[in-house]
């Protein structure tokens, strides 16, 4: 059975010291933590500590940068385990992070009626995609085979299926969740914390399992055409999308990077440009001949089902983006409506300028995503804490390289809001608008969940009522 974890942060004693006026005889030490829990969680359950091998392996993450300490991990084998470890943090003052990365579920992923399925909460969009297809269903999920299936749908969730049914959250039908009181719940639509679970749910609870709604698989075909171009035409490129892939029809996803292949070119940074459509074995040509008129370096097309995007994309379990290779990996996303060709062309160039070859940055990237956003938009904003429903295109430099110490830190920092506040000051915008998923950090929490004050106050509001001692507060915090 495959699992998520629960990562019991920072000193346990120091922390009892400080919050409580008498310290709990398990909290003097994470060895004395361990025994409470081990005595209480389900015979299946496992407990790791500093030391083991199965303590290194569960605490390392995707992204090396600024990595909690962790005294203790726990991972459940019920729901009931979940519960059990919160009373625990709680008797002794101690934080929680939990995670799931490329773990399954905890439950097995159940189809219900033809229209749900119930999917526990360390469940990959991999583990979801492929149970369904056999099936004959699909959902929304995210993109990369490796993610969780819930850790996205938290702060809203981008999906190759989204132009038909919305984000990953916008398939919830209820959900069960352990609070910060320990107590576990199954909340739906008659709760008021249902609207920040669709958005902001990872600042209130484990969410142990969902049910969600699911479809009848409606196109087994799909098809894409990979084009790659020289940086020289970083602005014909992004004219022509302007002019092409703008409100993108249902049917189609446009994905590119920008990314160092030698083999293409030697010296500089090229655009790696996809364009994905549904139900077809080739992608009409209507999208896809103005971006070959350009004059790419290469072009491949390919045939296959929805199962083979990830791998067409790179973004499978088994590639290198999936893996865990002890590298920093943040991101600085902005959503935009269209393309500003001329900052296309200076980001384009200030990138350049940071990736080369000889750079610790060598093996960044910049991502630009464009879905559909016919099922996104038609659920109104005001519905859920996820706030950028009328926004086209999803960007962020994503500086990898191996952690060296604050210095190198901060200079990826650096770069990063560089390139960002480029794309930023071009946009017209008044308002720095952040995916919350790829967040570096540094943003605040308007620029994660919305500029509206009344946004602010109803968020502030039910985190004051189900977690008013902030225990979930290390992943974008409300504030």
């Amino acid at each position: 059975m495959r699992r998520f974890e629960v990562a019991l942060l920072l000193s346990a004693c120091a922390l009892c010291a400080v919050s409580c006026n008498s310290c709990p005889e398990n909290c003097e030490s994470p060895d004395g933590l361990f025994r409470e829990l081990r005595n209480s969680l389900s015979r299946a359950a496992v407990v790791y500590l500093p030391g083991s091998e199965e303590f290194e392996a569960a605490t390392t993450r995707w992204s090396e940068l600024d990595t909690p300490t962790v005294n203790v991990v726990v991972v459940p084998a019920t729901e009931d385990d979940v519960v059990d470890t919160v009373r625990q943090a709680n008797n002794c003052g101690v934080p929680i992070l939990t995670f799931n990365g490329v773990h399954g579920s905890i439950t097995t992923l159940v189809a219900q009626d033809g229209k749900t399925a119930t999917i526990g909460g360390g469940a990959s969009s991999k583990t979801v995609t492929d149970a369904l297809w056999a099936s004959g269903k699909q959902t929304v999920t995210g993109t990369c085979e490796c993610v969780s299936y819930l850790g996205p749908a938290l702060g809203g969730g981008h999906g190759w299926l989204q132009g038909h049914h919305g984000l990953i959250a916008d398939q919830f039908v209820s959900v069960n969740i352990v609070l910060a009181d320990g107590s576990r719940q199954t909340i739906d639509s008659s709760s008021d914390l249902w609207w920040a679970i669709k958005g902001a749910g990872h600042n209130f609870g484990i969410v142990t399992s969902v049910i969600a709604k699911v479809y009848d698989i409606e196109h087994r075909d799909w098809a894409i055409e990979t084009l790659i171009f020289s940086g020289d035409k970083v602005q014909a490129v992004y004219e022509v999308a302007n002019k092409y892939l703008s409100n993108l029809p249902v049917d189609i996803t446009n994905w590119s990077y920008w990314l160092n292949i030698p083999d293409a070119d030697p010296d500089r940074p090229v655009i790696l440009f996809y364009i994905i459509q549904e139900g077809v074995t080739v992608v009409d040509p209507a999208y896809t001949s103005p971006f070959r008129d350009i004059g790419p370096i290469s072009s491949e097309a390919k045939s296959g089902s929805y199962r083979d995007l990830a791998t067409w994309t790179e973004v499978a379990v088994d590639l290198p983006p999936c893996q865990k290779a002890g590298l920093a990996n943040p991101r600085f996303p902005i959503y935009l409506r269209e393309y500003d060709v001329a900052a296309q062309r200076e980001a384009y160039d200030t990138f350049a300028a940071n990736v080369g070859e000889n750079s610790p940055f060598s093996a960044s990237i910049f991502m630009f995503e464009a879905y559909p956003q016919q099922g996104v938009r038609a659920i109104d904003s005001e519905l859920t804490a996820f706030a950028f429903r009328n926004e086209n295109l999803l960007t962020a430099p994503l500086l990898t390289y191996k952690p060296a110490g604050k210095e190198l830190d901060d200079q990826a920092a650096r770069i990063g809001n560089q390139l960002r506040d480029i794309i930023y000051r071009s946009s017209g915008h008044k308002e720095l608008h952040a995916y919350v998923n790829y967040a570096y950090g540094d943003e605040k929490p308007e620029n994660w969940y919305g500029y509206e004050q009344w946004r602010r106050v109803r968020l502030r509001g039910l985190k004051q009522k189900y977690d008013p001692e902030g225990l979930f507060n290390f992943f974008a915090p409300i504030g």
